[in-house]
């Protein structure tokens, strides 16, 4: 369906991608890996069409749509939620002017049997017939309905977007992809400003969407969730894997070792070669050895292994200055924007020590909370910071707050204060900017640099509170285990909003859901919380009380419950499938292999035969067991998320 034909992509002396090929068939589930910098945006890109490579192609059929959501998202700030939603019909308004005019034309002519006038009324039915079939006379019902499975309200649709989240504006990007009908989607980090009920519905829509998705993501639930395929990007090369990205782990590191094996063999080949040209060189007897040998070395296509990514952020808060007891209690606050009441009298208090989590949907209140706490926002009712804290507080949208024309030596030097500004280089390098990185403009950052350089400036000043809005966004998960990690040892309050279950998993000892302008508190931590609400994640906690595509289910009766239960049910099924799935296709691959090794086992027990001494077969009957051995790890491993499942749904 889409060819990837020799791309490379040079910068200077340096190749980000090598003459890489692949094919993208109609319905592949495609997960792209690679560690940051490796090409994966640029890849995305490129098939895009929005960037050209250095060399090489790309080609798709005709009239072949792409949706491409960008990792950073750019929505205008000056239209409403349906008029930027609307734009996804540039083509269907350009083909109904195109209509009205050739209409109008055709209704001014009066020469019905003139070439002319026939090969006008050939190009209004070509028109129309083209408009139909794009679907422009339901473009408002199908937008309506898909802003509507998207989490917003219809009377939302005339909001602007410049009071939206992040959240809500990567919804609206993807309802403008989803209303063109591509044939591929192309999502680059897509969960990142999502809440968990819009990763649930995202991952819901790509099961059943009829084209082929390509998704970068560093979330390994998504991945698992969504994705049959894996494609790595190592040194400007491609690795493809026809596994999901648990799958894709256990292979991956079967041919690491396999190259480390040949790479080590290379190199004592080419060892003891450079040893004997160097001790034979100058001997007219050995000359023709020598050049023979040089040869062989210039021919010899050398075996790079790409190097473990030992660098890791160091981070460590400085011990918290001591606190009051209590940090900070609310007693009937609310908050409203304009009509909108997003917290309605409510009332929470954290005392000194205590790591707590904000959940709940996007648009429920946790990241106002937070702001309120962090005194850049107003309120009604009461509410108090304890005695002697110091608040430190990390945005969602911390880039905005960044000038994009300063260095990020500048950035920190012009937030840091005393002694510290002597330690600005020591500080940036312990979380990566290193050596010409500190000089780099801000605007040149990837997401997960612009994220580090937001966690550096918590480390300018000692904080005995944290408020950490979606901290791991951007972040790979070596990084996001780093953080969890320096919060765990962190002897401050911490408060965090997140969607990221494996994140506050062992971090968190209670949640604050949010729900209907409420919060309520449930103490323990995130697995405690899970297992009283009798959920299976997260994920089952965030869902609306009206079903987000209401259209594709049948009707039930308000208030029974019936809906939930359906929910519930839908949702079971489909994780039962896609667990049941994984089992029987590798189990299948298992059954293929045995019987080879079988056929060959037989074959080698025949006297007589010479057919077993070739050194193919041999080779073959290796790599088989080699193969047979990673299939039934994954085997096993399909079967405890299977078991797991089963055993959590009985809870």
């Amino acid at each position: 369906m889409v060819s990837v034909q020799n791309i490379t992509v040079s910068f200077g002396g340096f190749d980000l991608l090598d003459d890489i090929s692949f094919l993208v068939n109609k319905t592949d589930r495609i997960g792209l890996t690679g560690r940051n910098g490796s090409g994966k945006t640029t890849l995305l890109r490129i098939i895009a069409g929005l960037q050209n490579p250095t060399s090489g192609r790309v080609s798709t059929p005709n009239d072949f749509r792409i949706g491409y959501l960008p990792q950073q998202m750019k929505t205008s700030d000056t239209t409403t939620v349906l008029d930027e939603t609307l734009k996804a019909f540039s083509e269907i308004f350009r083909l109904s002017a195109l209509i009205d005019e050739y209409t109008r034309q055709v209704a001014e002519r009066d020469d019905h049997h003139s070439a002319e006038y026939l090969k006008l009324c050939e190009k209004l039915a070509a028109a129309e017939e083209q408009f139909r079939i794009m679907g422009g006379t339901n473009y408002l019902a199908d937008t309506e309905r898909t802003l509507t499975g998207l989490g917003f309200e219809r009377d939302e649709f005339e909001r602007p977007t410049s009071e939206l989240s992040e959240g809500w504006r990567m919804r609206i990007e993807l309802a403008k992809i989803i209303l063109t009908r591509p044939d591929l989607m192309l999502l680059d980090e897509p969960t990142n400003h999502l809440d968990i009920e819009s990763i649930q519905w995202l991952e819901s829509f790509l099961e059943s969407f009829p084209g082929a998705v390509i998704v970068v993501s560093h979330d390994k639930a998504f991945l698992n969730n969504v994705t049959r395929r894996t494609i790595e990007i190592s040194l400007g090369k491609i690795y493809d894997y026809n596994d999901s990205w648990s799958g894709y782990v256990i292979m991956r590191q079967e041919r690491r070792e396999s190259q480390l094996a040949a790479y080590r063999n290379q190199q004592k080949l080419i060892a003891d070669t450079e040893k004997f040209i160097e001790r034979f060189r100058y001997k007219a007897t050995k000359a023709v050895q020598v050049q023979a040998r040089i040869k062989q070395l210039n021919k010899l296509e050398r075996i790079e292994i790409e190097e473990e990514d030992n660098s890791a952020i160091n981070i460590k808060f400085a011990p918290a200055p001591r606190s009051g007891d209590v940090v900070l209690k609310a007693e009937n606050l609310s908050k409203s924007y304009g009509e909108k009441t997003v917290l309605e009298n409510i009332s929470l208090t954290v005392t000194r020590g205590e790591k707590v989590a904000f959940v709940g949907r996007n648009g429920e209140g946790k990241t106002t909370l937070s702001r309120i706490i962090a005194g850049e926002l107003d309120y009604t009712g009461f509410f108090k910071i304890g005695h002697n804290v110091k608040t430190g507080y990390y945005a969602q949208n911390h880039d905005r707050a960044l000038n994009d024309d300063k260095t990020v030596f500048q950035a920190i030097d012009d937030a840091a204060t005393g002694d510290i500004r002597t330690r600005i280089r020591d500080i940036l390098g312990a979380f990566l900017f290193r050596g010409g990185d500190v000089d780099k403009k801000l605007k040149v950052l990837s997401g997960g640099e612009r994220s580090r350089l937001a966690l550096v400036r918590l480390l300018l000043e000692p904080y005995n509170l944290l408020v950490l809005d979606e901290p791991t966004n951007h972040l790979d998960m070596k990084a996001r285990e780093i953080l969890k990690q320096a919060l765990i040892k962190y002897d401050g309050t911490l408060i965090v909003v997140s969607h990221d279950r494996d994140f506050l998993d062992g971090l968190v000892e209670k949640v604050y859901e949010f729900r209907n302008k409420k919060i309520k508190e449930h103490i323990g931590g995130i697995g405690d919380f899970i297992r009283k609400k009798k959920i299976e994640s997260l994920k089952e906690l965030e869902r609306k009380d009206n079903n987000p595509d209401r259209g594709n289910l049948p009707e039930m009766e308000e208030g029974s419950g019936n809906k939930l239960k359906y929910r519930e049910k839908k949702d079971f099924e489909r994780t039962l499938r896609r667990l049941k799935r994984q089992v029987e296709s590798i189990e299948k691959e298992i059954d293929d292999a045995e019987r080879e090794l079988s056929e060959m086992d037989a074959k080698l027990a025949e006297s007589g035969s010479n057919y077993e001494k070739t050194d193919d077969f041999f080779r073959r009957y290796l790599k088989l067991r080699e193969i047979l051995e990673t299939k039934m790890r994954l085997w096993e491993q399909y079967h405890r998320e299977l078991d797991d499942f089963l055993n959590n749904s009985e809870e």
